[in-house]
Formats: C-alpha cells, sequence, structure tokens
C-alpha cells in the first residue's frame, strides 16, 4: 500500500481533528481517539466518517 508519507503527516481525523495511524494489517488509517478506521480504496484514504468503520 504505497501511502505517501507526506500526506499521512497532514491527515487528520476529520470527526475529532485529532492525529492519525497507517494500519497496514487493516489496509486503513486509524484514530485511536474516536475508535475508527478509514479504509484506504485504489490507493485513496477515504476520510469521511459516515464511511469509517467502527474498531474496538
Amino acid at each position: 500500500m504505497p501511502l505517501n508519507k507526506q500526506l499521512l503527516e497532514i491527515l487528520i481525523c476529520p470527526q475529532c481533528r485529532g492525529k492519525v495511524r497507517l494500519d497496514e494489517k487493516l489496509n486503513g488509517i486509524i484514530c485511536d481517539k474516536c475508535k475508527l478506521l478509514y479504509e484506504i480504496k485504489n490507493d485513496i484514504p477515504v476520510m469521511l466518517v459516515e464511511e469509517a468503520k467502527k474498531i474496538s
């Protein structure tokens, strides 16, 4: 999953505006504060709260 490191540095959670991290196992970007997974589809992170998946 080739995600630009600069892009990852500027991405924030659209819900809480907090930091996010890449999780290659789950193929997405995770906000630990909100417990949300933003999936990466076709190498593009889908940063929409309504499309994010709740994780535990």
